[in-house]
């Protein structure tokens, strides 16, 4: 096990959330399967809760996290829901009998170069899925709406960032006061995360692939982002993005050299050379962004122009993938708060 804050070479920021809010609710969380839902599952059943649903549309990656929190994993109660947010019939029927006061939305595509390449696997889940989960949403009542962003959504200038930049527009859309979206660096150790790649590149290899020397991003720990999520929901208001401060960013060869390090194995740092779209280095806040931080210091709570659903409606009319990204992209043009 690699110490985080060893590596990140940084002490653990430390915003102790008011979780008061949770107490006696009904909490669904998408995506509960992935590093986030299921890390932000496990650190829910302990905050007095009335109920935890937790949705995914990965069977096995659900009985990992009921694994992990109840030691056993039958899959065989209405605490865990399978199922696609692609699909907008079902997600308003799982919202119409769960009934949740508060949503975690997790469900992500994540993987840049891929999306690059699929972007409508990026459109179908990230927006019109955020999209069916938000209307899903608004219409059963719910009370608070904390949607999980990326700092790609930060001037984007590639489909995972720009389409989770629509999805922040369209949380904004919806009016509820606390529907807010968060936004965060790279996770520390998180599944399909380059630390989770180097480590096993470092162990199986002897290697570590970088794309450049250049490269820097901004890390933060699973505890820090769970942290995050659950004072969003106490904190924000609509049309916020919530961005934590994460400190300085980090270069990526220097990241891939401390986990060689801790783990004590020697290793060769072997360049790929740069993605398409991909930014040598990362922001949080975007050109025109202002940074206010009125509820807590190490909290950013950044104004976001709303973008009506109906915008969206017609993305996916185009089958070239070109057409679509452009698409995407345009929905982004002239962005005024």
């Amino acid at each position: 096990m690699i110490d985080p804050y060893v590596v990140l070479a940084r002490p653990r920021i430390d915003i102790s959330p008011d979780a008061e809010y949770l107490s006696g609710k009904r909490v669904l969380v998408t995506g509960a399967g992935g590093s986030i839902g299921s890390a932000l599952c496990q650190r829910l059943t302990h905050l007095g809760l009335a109920n935890l649903v937790m949705l995914d549309r990965d069977e096995s990656a659900l009985h990992a996290t009921q694994l992990a929190i109840r030691g056993r994993a039958l899959l065989d109660d209405d605490t865990t829901v399978l199922g696609d947010i692609r699909d907008s019939a079902w997600i308003r029927d799982v919202f119409t009998t769960v009934r949740p006061d508060v949503v975690f939305h997790t469900a992500a595509l994540k993987h840049q170069p891929l999306l690059e390449r699929y972007p409508a696997e990026a459109v179908k889940t990230n927006v019109l899925g955020t999209l069916n989960v938000l209307r899903a949403a608004a219409r059963a009542g719910v009370r608070r709406f904390i949607n999980v962003s990326t700092d790609k959504a930060a001037d984007p200038t590639c489909v995972l960032g720009a389409s989770k930049r629509v999805a922040e527009r369209l949380v904004a859309w919806y009016r509820p006061e606390r529907f807010v979206s968060v936004r965060f660096g790279n996770v520390f150790g998180s599944r399909g995360s380059a630390v989770e790649t180097f480590v096993w590149q470092a162990r199986e290899r002897g290697l570590i692939t970088v794309t450049d020397p250049g490269m820097v991003r901004y890390f933060i720990t699973s505890d820090e982002a769970i942290d995050l999520l659950i004072h969003a929901g106490a904190i924000g208001r609509f049309s916020e993005v919530l961005v934590m401060d994460m400190g300085a960013p980090i270069h990526v060869a220097v990241l891939a050299q401390r986990i060689a390090y801790a783990l004590g194995i020697p290793v060769e740092i072997v360049y790929t050379g740069s993605r398409p779209g991909e930014k040598f280095g990362e922001v949080v806040l975007a050109t025109r962004e202002v940074d206010r931080r009125p509820s807590h210091p190490m909290i950013s709570q950044v104004l976001v122009p709303a973008l009506a659903c109906s915008s969206v409606g017609d993305i996916l009319d185009h089958h070239d993938p070109e057409k679509i990204r452009k698409h995407l992209f345009d929905l982004l043009a002239g962005e005024v708060l």
